[in-house]
């Protein structure tokens, strides 16, 4: 598996095509953005880690950049910076997930496998409930003849209730499946991915919703009046 690193600290940068390289993986590293976006745009990469405070580009612009070309390689952000509202520009911006310094070895390597990993638990390339189908290939949600693609982590949160549609899902347990063993600032991650999904069923008209229970968690319901 081939890994680009976008960093422009060279000891952190090297650190990390340490840790990388130690765990099998190929890793190139690149310290500026304009160069990044370059790399990234030879579609020779399974995953990028970028960081956002970049010379002459900067990691959303590259983010966003990529996207539009139509790259749907998965990026974790990789920044100094931990408010809210950075976190949600990089997430809107495409990002698959969202990483803040200082970080643990070990906890970056946890989210590189859940965002590369393929889904065996199952024979079937689709999951449905209510009028919504769910393509494990494609990452792609559909509804009659409308349908719309999602990022890796929506595309494991949907998949999640789904498979757990007959019960509501403790977000405790939401996170675990979807991002690891987290520490509490993560919950608003949660609930902003939530808040895609619920963006993207309206999208597709799907009778489908997101219901939340006060303090426990989510759940899906059919509702017939949309």
């Amino acid at each position: 598996m081939r890994i680009l690193i976008i960093e422009d600290e060279k000891e952190l940068a090297d650190g990390l095509e340490a840790i990388l390289s130690r765990e099998n993986y190929s890793v190139d590293v690149v310290g500026d953005g304009v160069s990044g976006l370059d790399y990234i745009l030879s579609k020779m990469y399974d995953l990028v880690v970028l960081d956002i405070m970049l010379p002459e580009m900067n990691g959303i612009e590259v983010l966003q950049a990529a996207r539009k070309e139509g790259i749907d390689t998965p990026i974790i952000l990789l920044t100094a910076r931990s408010q809210l509202r950075d976190k949600i520009e990089g997430l809107d911006s495409g990002a698959d997930d969202y990483i803040t310094k200082p970080f643990d070895s070990e906890e970056l390597l946890a989210r590189i496998r859940a965002r590369t990993r393929t889904s065996g638990s199952s024979s079937s390339d689709e999951l449905s409930f209510g009028d919504v189908t769910l393509s494990k290939h494609r990452q792609e949600l559909k509804c009659g003849t409308r349908s719309v693609k999602l990022g890796h982590k929506e595309f494991q949160l949907m998949e999640c209730l789904i498979i757990n549609s007959s019960r509501i899902m403790p977000k405790d347990t939401l996170i675990t499946k979807v991002w690891g063993p987290l520490d509490d600032t993560e919950y608003n991650n949660l609930e902003v991915y939530v808040s895609f999904l619920r963006k993207k069923l309206r999208f597709v008209k799907a009778s489908v919703q997101i219901v939340t229970t006060k303090n426990v968690g989510y759940s899906l319901e059919v509702c017939e009046n949309g």
